[in-house]
């Protein structure tokens, strides 16, 4: 006999994660019911709080899952130390291809967390705000060497991180893999960009 996907916990919570993320990028937290959500996975609306005790606690979840994959994928990316990419030009160009990948395989995720941070309660939001500051600590910290060593050419380090961060992370509201531009070019392309933005060559 088959298994159903309540059967397995991991898996439902899983699909779970994953309808919620597609049900809040297209209809909005507020408007998305837990009745639909259950729908969509196939059980019951009261399973749902087996796995998750409110609808806030399922978005908070959502969006901590989020930040915490972004850190690890950028821990993974940074060039090693001691390799000549591990200088803040070679830094800030893996930086931002990391981004871009990441973010577009997780459209769904990246519109909830961008959106949706209105919708936590003060504590939920704080710590969902001092992630954030976690990651775009380490573009600053990039630009700050760049800045140090000459060869960024930067008046407000922390003006300019917001300003790379808005512009990788809009990607995601524009590119279609049908679309003119590979996923490569892209990359490339904002790669260019960023590197004009601190006043460093290509």
């Amino acid at each position: 006999m088959a298994r159903t996907t309540g059967s397995d916990g991991e898996k439902t919570e899983a699909a779970i994660r994953e309808a919620a993320l597609e049900l809040i990028a297209r209809l909005g937290f507020e408007a998305m019911s837990m009745r639909q959500l259950a729908a969509s996975v196939g059980v019951q609306p009261a399973a749902l709080y087996r796995y998750f005790t409110t609808k806030e606690a399922l978005l908070h979840a959502l969006m901590l899952e989020h930040m915490e994959r972004l850190i690890a994928s950028w821990g993974e990316a940074r060039p090693a130390h001691g390799s000549d990419k591990e200088k803040p030009a070679g830094r800030l160009a893996k930086f931002v291809e990391n981004h871009i990948r990441f973010h577009l395989a997780r459209r769904n995720a990246t519109h909830v967390s961008n959106l949706e941070l209105r919708s936590l309660s003060s504590e939920r939001l704080e710590q969902i705000l001092a992630l954030r500051s976690q990651y775009e600590g380490e573009l600053r910290s990039i630009l700050t060497d760049g800045q140090r060593e000459g060869v960024f050419q930067i008046d407000d380090v922390a003006l300019t991180a917001m300003a790379i961060i808005q512009m990788i992370t809009g990607v995601i509201v524009w590119f279609r893999p049908e679309l003119r531009l590979s996923e490569d070019e892209v990359a490339a392309n904002y790669h260019t960009m960023t590197m004009r933005l601190v006043g460093a060559e290509a």
